[in-house]
C-alpha cells in the first residue's frame, strides 16, 4: 500500500475510468475513422466530379473538429487523471516502461489537432489538391496515434514471457518493443481499425440526417447519394470483426479465456457471468445497428431521419460499452497481466507480504497501527485489496455480497481467497487476499460490520 486511497463511494474508482473511457473511446475512434473519412470522401468527390458532396464534407468537417478537438482532448485528459488517482502503481509501472512511446503519440497527436483546424478554416482558401493532402496528413497522423496507444493496451492484456522474466528487475524499458508488439497486438489493432472505420459511418450519419425541411430535390439527391455511401463504412465492422476477435480470443492466455467458460456454465446462478452476458449484449446491440443501418441507411436513405441516426448512435456506445468492458474484465484478475494484480499488488510481492504483513510498510497505516483497533486496521486493508472493484453499499456493494454471513462465515470465504486452490473459482476473477493472520482477522471483523446478520433482518422486517 505505496499510495493512499481514492474513495469515490457507490459508483466505485474504476467505474469513474469506466465512464470517461467509454465517452471519449466513441470520440476518439471517431477521429482516427473519421479523418479518413473525410479525406477518402473529398477524394471520391472530386476525382468523380460529385462536387455537390463537397459542402456536406465541410459542415461534417466543422462537427468534427468541435467534437474530436474539444470532448475527445478533454475526456482524454480526464482519463489521465483517474487512472492517476484510482490505480497510481500501475500508472507508473506503464509511464516507466512507455513513456517513450507516449511521447512520440503526443508528437503525432499534436500534429493530428493541427492538422485538422487547417482542414476546416481553409475549405475554398487553398487549392484543392493541397486541401486534400491536409486531410490525408490528419489521416495518417490519427492512425499513427492508434497504433502506439494500442501497443500499451494490449499489453496491459498481454505483456508477453520476455517482458515479464524481466518484471521487478529495473530492466523492463529494455524489453520495450516485445512489451509493444505483444501476443495480442496485431488482432487488437485490426479491431480498433475495424471499429474505428465503423465509428466513422455512424457519427457522418448523424451530421447527414440533419437537415432543413425545405429541401430541394437535387440537394436531397446529393444527401442520399452520401448517406449511402456512408453507411457502407460500417460493412466491414460486421464481415470482418467476428473473425478478427475468433482471432484475437485465441492470443489470448487460457487462463483469462477460462472467464468466459466460467460465465457460460454459470449463466443461470448469475454468479461470474459479466463477460458473458457483456459478450451477448455486444453481439445484440452491433446486430441491430447492421439491421437499422442497412434497411434504412442504405436501403431507404430519403427516410432516414435524424431521430434513426440517434438510435443508432445510442446502439455504437451501447456496443463499444459493452467492447471496452469486456475488454477490461478479461483481464482480471489483473491489471497488467501475469505482473500486477487488479489491486496493485504485484504477483512477485505475495510471499513477502503473507509473511512480513500487508500494512507492515505502509505509511498510511501508521496511526491505525498505533490504535491498535482491528476493526480499523480491516478497513485499511479492505480499502486496500478490495476497493479497486468493490463498494460498501454501491457497486459490487460488499453489504450485498456479504449478506447475512456472520464473523464465522466471512473468515471460511477470507481463507478461500487467500489460499486460492487450483479448484476455486474465484482465483480467475479475484486477486488472492495477502497478509498476515492478524491483518485478516481484521479484515474479518471489518467486514462484520457491512454484513446484515440474520436478527438484523428480521427486526427491520417486523418494521
Amino acid at each position: 500500500m505505496n499510495y493512499p486511497f481514492w474513495d469515490v463511494p457507490y459508483l466505485g474508482g474504476a467505474w469513474v475510468i469506466g465512464l470517461i473511457a467509454i465517452f471519449h473511446i466513441m470520440i476518439a475512434h471517431f477521429a482516427v475513422g473519421g479523418g479518413l473519412y473525410l479525406a477518402l470522401a473529398e477524394h471520391k468527390a472530386l476525382k468523380e466530379n460529385r462536387r455537390g458532396w463537397l459542402p456536406l464534407i465541410e459542415k461534417h468537417s466543422k462537427f468534427f473538429l468541435i467534437l474530436t478537438g474539444v470532448f475527445g482532448t478533454t475526456s482524454g485528459i480526464g482519463i489521465w487523471f483517474a487512472i492517476g488517482l484510482v490505480h497510481p502503481e500501475a500508472t507508473s509501472t506503464l509511464i516507466h516502461n512507455f513513456v517513450f512511446g507516449w511521447a512520440i503519440e503526443w508528437v503525432f497527436f499534436i500534429i493530428e489537432l493541427t492538422a485538422a483546424a487547417v482542414y476546416y478554416y481553409t475549405w475554398n482558401k487553398i487549392p484543392e489538391q493541397l486541401h486534400l493532402k491536409v486531410g490525408y496528413l490528419y489521416a495518417a497522423a490519427s492512425f499513427c496515434t492508434l497504433v502506439i496507444i494500442n501497443g500499451i493496451l494490449s499489453f496491459m492484456l498481454t505483456p508477453g514471457q520476455t517482458w515479464l522474466s524481466v518484471a521487478g528487475t529495473g530492466q523492463e524499458a529494455s524489453k520495450f518493443w516485445f512489451a509493444f508488439f505483444n501476443p495480442t497486438y496485431w488482432p487488437s489493432a485490426v479491431l480498433r481499425v475495424l471499429s474505428c472505420a465503423s465509428m466513422a459511418g455512424v457519427w457522418a450519419l448523424v451530421t447527414l440526417s440533419r437537415h432543413p425541411e425545405d429541401e430541394e430535390p437535387a440537394e436531397q439527391k446529393i444527401r442520399i447519394s452520401l448517406t449511402r455511401w456512408s453507411a457502407t463504412w460500417i460493412t466491414p465492422m460486421f464481415v470482418l470483426m467476428p473473425l478478427v476477435f475468433l482471432w484475437y480470443l485465441a492470443m489470448v492466455p487460457s487462463d483469462h479465456r477460462a472467464l468466459l467458460s466460467l460465465g457460460m456454465t454459470t449463466i443461470g446462478s448469475g454468479a461470474f457471468t459479466q463477460i458473458t452476458r457483456i459478450g451477448l449484449l455486444m453481439v445484440m446491440t452491433s446486430g441491430t445497428i447492421a439491421g437499422v443501418v442497412y434497411f434504412f441507411a442504405y436501403k431507404s436513405p430519403k427516410d432516414f431521419s435524424f431521430g434513426h441516426a440517434i438510435s443508432v448512435l445510442c446502439l455504437a456506445l451501447a456496443a463499444t460499452a459493452s467492447g471496452e468492458y469486456g475488454r477490461e474484465a478479461l483481464r482480471k484478475p489483473f491489471v497488467i497481466g501475469g505482473h500486477m494484480y487488479s489491486n496493485s499488488i504485484r504477483k512477485s510481492e505475495i510471499a513477502k507480504l503473507n509473511s512480513e504483513g500487508y500494512l507492515t510498510h505502509s505509511i498510511w497505516a501508521q496511526e491505525a497501527k498505533a490504535s491498535g483497533d482491528p476493526k480499523a486496521i480491516g478497513k485499511l486493508v479492505f480499502r486496500g485489496q478490495c476497493m479497486s472493484c468493490h463498494t460498501e453499499s454501491g457497486y459490487r456493494s460488499m453489504r450485498r455480497l456479504l449478506g447475512e454471513r456472520d464473523l464465522k462465515g466471512i473468515n471460511n470465504l477470507l481463507k478461500t481467497l487467500h489460499e486460492q486452490k487450483p479448484d476455486s473459482p474465484y482465483r480467475f476473477y479475484m486477486p488472492p487476499l495477502v497478509g498476515t493472520d492478524d491483518e485478516r482477522d481484521a479484515l474479518a471483523q471489518y467486514l462484520t460490520t457491512l454484513a446484515t446478520p440474520p436478527e438484523v433482518k428480521t427486526k427491520v422486517a417486523a418494521k
